[in-house]
């Protein structure tokens, strides 16, 4: 793995090397969701890129088999990927494919910010109140609305309005195929999405 994780590998890609990194992605949880299986950490932090910069899915430590009910209801307490959950999971504590899908949108923020932290600025208290209250993620300035659109549709609050893993990867798929910069990275600004340090003790990161 010559990359590492995706944190740290934002030097020289471009708009299509980063749309590939979502497809990859996208395709890799599609298949864990048709075996019936939760990830339940998806996370820029849990993706590994190869030499050839294919991305694999890693760190299966908070994964769960459910064949039989197609849900998990988490009983014990700890540290949580509170920035990657869905409203169900953190109120809740119901993960489903769909709450893998919200935490999917999550990841193509972090994909498309060049693996920047989410809901920057906010404290995981400060994002659980603003989930609850409706609040998504802005639209990066560099990011284009049709990329946008599909973080959008992984956060939406109801579950069964969130689109399957399939789904996602025909719209990636479409986008890749046209002839126009999803991407303009020229136009990214890091300083909108430096974090502070601070807020992100109190919450696995």
């Amino acid at each position: 793995m010559v990359y590492g994780n995706l944190h740290g590998v934002s030097s020289s890609l471009t708009s299509r090397d980063l749309m590939k990194f979502a497809l990859d992605i996208a395709n890799g949880m599609m298949f864990l969701s048709s075996m019936s299986i939760l990830h339940r950490d998806l996370a820029g932090r849990n993706i590994l890129v190869a030499e050839d910069r294919t991305c694999k899915i890693s760190d299966f430590g908070f994964a769960k088999d459910v064949i039989k009910s197609h849900q998990y209801e988490r009983k014990t307490q700890g540290r949580l990927p509170v920035r990657w959950m869905s409203p169900e999971a953190l109120y809740d504590n119901i993960f489903t494919t769909q709450s893998d899908v919200w935490a999917y949108g999550v990841l193509l923020w972090e994909i498309v910010t060049l693996g920047s932290s989410p809901y920057p600025g906010m404290s995981a208290k400060q994002v659980m109140e603003a989930i609850t209250e409706g609040y998504r993620m802005p639209q990066p300035p560099h990011c284009s609305q049709d990329m946008y659109n599909i973080m959008l549709s992984c956060w939406e609050d109801n579950p069964s309005s969130r689109p399957l893993f399939k789904a996602i990867t025909v719209s990636l798929s479409d986008l890749l195929s046209r002839d126009y910069e999803v991407l303009t990275l020229g136009k990214f600004e890091e300083k909108l999405y430096e974090d502070i340090d601070q807020f992100r003790l109190d919450e696995k990161c």
